[in-house]
């Protein structure tokens, strides 16, 4: 049953991992899905899957740290579609695993540049289209990082903090609308930033990419009530 027939969503990092099965999901689900990353190759095996699927996808090759390329995605949008349902912002990165004096500024600064900055640039280019729609559903994606703030995560755990602040108060701005915006914890997956993270793990030992279908559906339904929340996908919970 295609619940999403008629919706479009746009969706982040959608190349591989957790925004490539994001994508195909939304699309399956009947979605007409923008899918961003920086990775043509993984663009088209992704419109080729979804295509087998009876779906639709428009691809767009873009550096989010182009903060310009944004604001014109957002202009693209409005002209063509008028509205966008689904926001789904899961592109990011993990950075230097240090000690914090020995991470170079340069660095620090490309992980806030696209785990914070490129997600308020998508916030700022995308408000208006969402609330051009019924009941626009906004996803981002969130780690545990923030919860114990390990040794030597310094920038990643900063970059997930700041970023929870800012999707909190989006949502708190647009608590009066039927806009609803909220975070997913995937819980660990068999991602490339994983990997890079834990490179002595097994990965045969944790959750695959396509194991976040059920969460995501849920986060875009109609019938979602929750707003500035985080979903545990392990735990099956909302939390604050």
């Amino acid at each position: 049953m295609k619940t999403l027939e008629g919706k479009l969503a746009l969706v982040t990092g959608a190349s591989r991992g957790i925004g490539y099965h994001g994508a195909l999901t939304l699309a399956k689900a009947g979605a007409h899905v923008i899918a961003i990353a920086r990775t043509v190759g993984g663009l088209e095996e992704l419109d080729d899957e979804i295509q087998a699927a009876d779906g639709s996808a428009t691809l767009v090759p873009l550096d989010l740290t182009d903060y310009d390329a944004i604001d014109r995605l957002g202009a693209s949008i409005h002209e063509r579609w008028g509205k966008l349902d689904i926001l789904v912002s899961n592109a990011g990165t993990l950075g230097d695993l240090s000690p914090l004096e020995h991470i170079e500024p340069k660095s620090f600064n490309k992980t806030m540049d696209l785990n914070v900055t490129a997600n308020y640039r998508l916030m700022r280019s995308t408000s208006q289209l969402l609330r051009q729609a019924d009941n626009a559903r906004v996803v981002f994606m969130t780690a545990d990082a923030p919860d114990n703030c390990k040794p030597f995560w310094g920038p990643y755990t900063a970059s997930q903090s700041a970023l929870r602040a800012l999707v909190k108060t989006w949502a708190s701005e647009s608590g009066k609308t039927g806009l609803r915006i909220n975070m997913l914890n995937t819980g660990p997956m068999r991602t490339a930033l994983r990997a890079q993270a834990m490179p002595g793990e097994d990965p045969d030992t944790i959750a695959h990419p396509s194991e976040i279908s059920e969460s995501l559906m849920a986060l875009v339904s109609n019938e979602l009530t929750q707003n500035g929340q985080i979903y545990d996908r392990e735990h099956n919970t909302f939390r604050k």
